[in-house]
């Protein structure tokens, strides 16, 4: 499944370029705080063993997004479609 950041971020910005796919960005709207896009969040799958944000961010505020439950083989097929391999 997609990871989220909650509203506990303290925006850091240690996240953003950890992900390889592009999915973190700074929400200016709303609670002001680093958003995952969870079409292009694939857990970092294709590229490391976890995700990377999770593991970096200093106060554990990226949690699995239980609104976008998705298996290992559909992140896989989500990283296959963004970098458009077979």
């Amino acid at each position: 499944m997609a990871l989220k950041i909650t509203t506990d971020c303290i925006n850091c910005d240690i996240c953003e370029p950890e992900c390889p796919n592009d999915a973190i960005s700074y929400d200016q709207k709303g609670q002001k705080t680093y958003v995952i896009n969870p079409d292009l969040c694939t857990e970092c799958v294709g590229f490391y063993d976890e995700p990377t944000c999770d593991k970096v961010c200093p106060i554990d505020c990226i949690i699995k997004d239980e609104d976008r439950p998705e298996t290992p083989e559909e992140l896989l097929a989500k990283y296959k479609k963004i970098w458009q391999k077979d």
